[in-house]
């Protein structure tokens, strides 16, 4: 199996940092990841995980400005992409097919070629336009994957809640994580 990651500059990149080793770990997926500008700084500012334990974690990586690399195109075989996090601006350019860097056009590769894009927009509150990107992205084919707080399983720590949005990351690609805990149903409750 080949997945592309792409990790935009949205808050939250530790989670596309998580999706990486959980793909290594599992050793049966081959990884190309795509890191933008604005996600290096967010890397600096909201984690101490260095640029390099970052690019380790994928099999392969690529420049952000390289629009002519294999994953730009339609005939590189993937079965899709997940973008973890999807900042607004990444969003927009995949909604509404501007392939200004590398990371938008993969997503429009896949899209056009009929293969899943998770798509995990991070920001709060949303306006408008971000809601209206959104459903365009989804009427596109793009699954919209926001990492929204989990209290079924009883997380007491952001590790538990980015494991959670992971695990839902891997399952639209049909995978499994052992850190990812389902619902295992309640019985039905009372108003």
């Amino acid at each position: 199996m080949r997945l592309i990651v792409g990790i935009s500059g949205a808050s939250g990149v530790i989670m596309g940092y998580r999706l990486l080793q959980e793909l290594r770990r599992r050793g049966d997926v081959e990884t190309h990841l795509i890191v933008s500008e604005g996600a290096e700084r967010t890397f600096s500012l909201e984690t101490d995980v260095s640029m390099n334990e970052v690019r380790a974690a994928a099999d392969f990586v690529h420049d952000n400005r390289d629009v002519g690399a294999l994953v730009a195109s339609g005939s590189f075989k993937t079965e899709g992409m997940a973008v973890v996090p999807c900042s607004m601006r990444t969003l927009s350019g995949i909604a509404h097919g501007y392939d200004e860097n590398l990371l938008i056009r993969a997503a429009d590769v896949c899209l056009k070629e009929r293969r899943p894009v998770v798509l995990v927009p991070r920001e709060t509150p949303l306006n408008a336009a971000h809601l209206r990107n959104m459903a365009l992205a989804c009427q596109d084919g793009c699954r919209i994957l926001p990492p929204m707080l989990t209290f079924y399983n009883r997380s007491e720590t952001l590790e538990e809640q980015v494991a959670h949005v992971v695990g839902k990351v891997l399952m639209q690609f049909g995978l499994t994580s052992p850190s990812f805990r389902p619902w295992e149903g309640g019985g039905v409750h009372g108003g």
